[in-house]
């Protein structure tokens, strides 16, 4: 797997560098903004770890230009404290946050957790409830009939929703299925990808209900986001 790292801290891109590869991936670094998005939309990344603060081109820009051609998955880091970027790197599209200084075997863990849930698994079968169809195998959604481009990270919530369809998912049991932690009252991640699932799917009718204090339930048809 090879991972790419851009940020503008060549000390922490080589610490980094020699940990992940440790761990068994291949990285590359780049250290200015427009370079690294160059890299990024070349292909050949299986992760990209992003940070905020950037000189020339920052990552907010960059990830919203990557996520017009790419679903690679992003691991933004942000500094610590600043709620608003990591809810702006969800909003544009990023898997997941960092905050700085952090412990790199926290983002060997994230990276592995992410490249996990990435593989291609053939053998699910496809499923499709209430004008939905996702499919494993090319990591498609079709909404009544039409594609709608989804995140690594957003197909993986919407499958686990789809395969407990009718039941309520604890947003506990996502956060440690997808991210594998604990969720805390202050993390915001599945609640904004959720969010952005919404907005891709339900046009003409819900399909996500909220259950409050508990999770999400998809629902098995148009009735069922009423009822209750």
């Amino acid at each position: 797997m090879h991972i790419l790292l851009i940020d503008d801290d060549a000390e922490l891109c080589t610490l980094l560098s020699e940990f992940l590869k440790r761990e068994g991936f291949s990285v590359d670094c780049q250290h200015q903004g427009s370079a690294g998005l160059a890299k990024a939309l070349a292909g050949g990344a299986d992760l990209v770890v992003l940070d905020v603060m950037l000189p020339g081109m920052d990552g907010f820009e960059i990830l919203r230009r990557l996520r017009e051609q790419s679903k690679v998955p992003v691991i933004m880091l942000t500094a610590r404290g600043e709620d608003v970027d990591r809810i702006v790197g969800l909003e544009l599209g990023a898997d997941d946050y960092l905050p700085k200084p952090f412990n790199p075997r926290e983002l060997g863990a994230r990276v592995k957790a992410i490249l996990r849930r990435t593989e291609t698994k053939t053998n699910r079968g496809r499923v499709e409830v209430n004008g939905v169809l996702l499919d494993p195998g090319t990591r498609e959604v079709i909404c009544d009939g039409k594609a709608v481009e989804v995140t690594t990270l957003e197909f993986d919530i919407l499958e686990q929703l789809m395969r407990n369809a009718g039941r309520v998912v604890s947003r506990d049991g996502l956060m440690e299925s997808l991210y594998n932690r604990k969720s805390t009252p202050f993390d915001r991640s599945i609640d904004m990808h959720v969010s952005h699932l919404r907005r891709k799917l339900e046009s003409s009718r819900p399909v996500i209900k909220t259950i409050r204090g508990v999770g999400y339930q998809f629902c098995q048809s148009p009735e069922d986001a009423v009822a209750g």
